[in-house]
């Protein structure tokens, strides 16, 4: 399995990203070498395009896959992209603060904590739908593990496209998110350019 081993706050300075988006606390003093230097058209579509796969820890080939299948949709091929990014089940998982990060919800999903309706799911790329009830199993509802998450995670505000509830490790998908629910700095029309050439 391919994984991505970038370190994230050197990853953030270089696509000029707030390391906050992936549920970092932690600030990078230093400046990327490009900072300042003028982009071209192509390194600015590049650029989205590799900050919205480092957000959602996507990789290449599947992020292409992503792609075409919004692109297949109705409506703007864009919006789409983002929406079933938004609603893969590690992405789920560290919206409703059941995780500090999204590699460390991918890692729940992996190691089969995660019920989806009242069935194991082990699958981080599964895409929820609206009114999927999602919960930690109860085995490991008791591990000290989510007692850290949840003192770390507990301030952190849930969208409104999902309902949470922390102590029972709970949460409901009230509706697919719009766009404008998506708090992600990633402008997807340079994606759809990039991909259209």
């Amino acid at each position: 399995m391919a994984v991505n081993r970038t370190p994230v706050l050197k990853r953030c300075r270089s696509l000029n990203l707030d390391p906050t988006f992936l549920g970092y606390d932690k600030k990078s003093n230093r400046t990327s070498a490009r900072a300042g230097k003028k982009m071209s058209e192509y390194g600015l579509q590049l650029r989205e395009k590799q900050k919205a796969k480092f957000i959602y820890g996507v990789l290449e080939k599947p992020f292409r896959n992503y792609y075409a299948k919004a692109d297949r949709m109705k409506g703007m091929t864009g919006e789409n992209l983002m929406i079933m990014l938004e609603t893969r089940l590690d992405n789920v998982i560290f919206r409703m603060a059941f995780a500090r990060t999204r590699r460390e919800a991918r890692q729940i999903v992996l190691h089969k904590h995660v019920l989806v309706n009242g069935k194991q799911v082990n699958v981080p790329s599964y895409l929820i739908k609206a009114g999927d009830v999602i919960e930690i199993r109860e085995k490991s509802k008791s591990l000290q593990r989510y007692k850290d998450i949840i003192e770390v995670t507990g301030s952190r505000l849930v969208p409104e496209w999902l309902d949470a509830d922390q102590e029972a490790l709970k949460g409901t998908v009230k509706q697919l998110p719009t766009r404008e629910m998506i708090d992600v700095p990633v402008d997807e029309m340079l994606i759809v350019e990039l991909y259209s050439k």
